[in-house]
């Protein structure tokens, strides 16, 4: 089967229509699977993206099918990491402005959402495990033996990081009127 795939995929690269079609639909069910897991709603345009790659530049390619769907791997998480990256930029040019300088009033949906979301913007901007406290102890409301079970940290691990996570988003909202105090977790055990 291999031969029979590197034999088409060598067709492809000489613009043999019917050869390509082949080559996308062994490839792409996979890609796809693959895409999913690490861009969720995106992959199908990470995916376009990935095969646009592959269709510039097919031709100057050399290898057999296997270094072909390396080929294609190795595309894909770049396009992912680009995707990661340009997301990570748009989070850190994110108005601090937008962040309510009172608590919200119960029952204004709206305006929850859009505190909701502008809080989950700082905290994406911390490292994975604080951020995964924060969200855990501060967001979802979850004690630290709860959080620590699902991480697989413990409780202390666990304050640690909320902790570490809260001093960092007090510092970066140093210049706004949200005041750190109101969103400690140490009423949460």
């Amino acid at each position: 089967m291999r031969r029979d795939l590197t034999a088409v995929l060598r067709a492809a690269q000489r613009g043999d229509d019917t050869a390509f079609a082949v080559l996308y639909r062994t490839i792409q069910p996979g890609l796809l699977r693959s895409l999913e897991r690490n861009t969720g709603a995106d992959a199908e345009d990470v995916a376009a993206e990935v095969w646009l790659a592959i269709v510039r530049n097919l031709a100057s390619f050399e290898g057999d099918y296997d270094r072909f769907r390396a080929w294609v791997a190795m595309m894909s998480r770049f396009r992912v990491l680009d995707r990661r990256r340009a997301r990570r930029r748009a989070l850190a040019e994110a108005p601090l402005e937008r962040l309510p300088a009172e608590p919200v009033a119960p029952g204004d949906m709206e305006e929850e959402l859009a505190a909701l979301d502008s809080m989950l913007r700082l905290i994406a901007h911390l490292p994975r495990p604080q951020a995964q406290a924060v969200l855990l102890r501060v967001v979802i409301g979850l004690d630290s033996e709860v959080t620590g079970q699902v991480l697989g940290k413990s409780a202390g691990a666990v304050r640690s990081l909320t902790h570490r996570g809260l001093r960092r988003l007090a510092q970066r909202l140093a210049g706004t009127s949200l005041a750190y105090e109101r969103y400690r977790p140490e009423s949460r055990s």
